[in-house]
């Protein structure tokens, strides 16, 4: 029975899977996404968006938890001040998991997972909405513009 174990070991000791998700969320942060299997792209959600909800707030101590974490002094000065202004107002989900198939070698579960705001394909379309609607009730008709006219035929001519 597996009861009260959450956490996905992903077949490595702790040192190692511990090592292993600062390394890909160093990586999800520098390059906004990566490509891994699902099972990792669950386990890196799990630890990288509490580390971005503590970006949100620029404090001492929220930096060196962040560092304990990920390890890399880059990529947590790149998580306050690029990342933590993206998603500043956003109250959560901050990474999309987008399963892409089986791998070749081996058929393992692919996925992508990447930072919500960096995407320009989905959010292309969001900003840029109309502000004008068009009633079902028929308000706004354009006047003077006959449907079908009969055609005229030669003897009226």
């Amino acid at each position: 029975m597996r009861h009260g174990k959450k956490i996905n070991h992903l077949g490595r000791k702790t040192a190692h899977r511990k090592s292993m998700l600062a390394n890909m969320a160093c990586s999800l942060i520098e390059h906004k996404r990566i490509n891994t299997t699902v099972a990792k792209a669950k386990a890196i959600k799990q630890f990288v968006e509490p580390m971005i909800t503590k970006s949100k707030e620029d404090t001492t101590h929220n930096r060196r938890i962040v560092m304990a974490n990920l390890r890399q002094k880059d990529a947590v000065a790149e998580l306050f001040r690029d990342v933590a202004a993206k998603v500043a107002n956003r109250p959560g989900g901050y990474t999309r998991i987008i399963k892409l198939g089986n791998r070749l070698g081996d058929n393992a579960d692919m996925a992508m997972i990447e930072l919500v705001d960096y995407n320009e394909l989905y959010n292309a379309g969001k900003p840029e909405k109309k502000t004008t609607r068009r009633s079902r009730r028929g308000g706004s008709k354009p006047e003077a513009a006959p449907a079908v006219e009969p055609k005229a035929t030669n003897e009226e001519e």
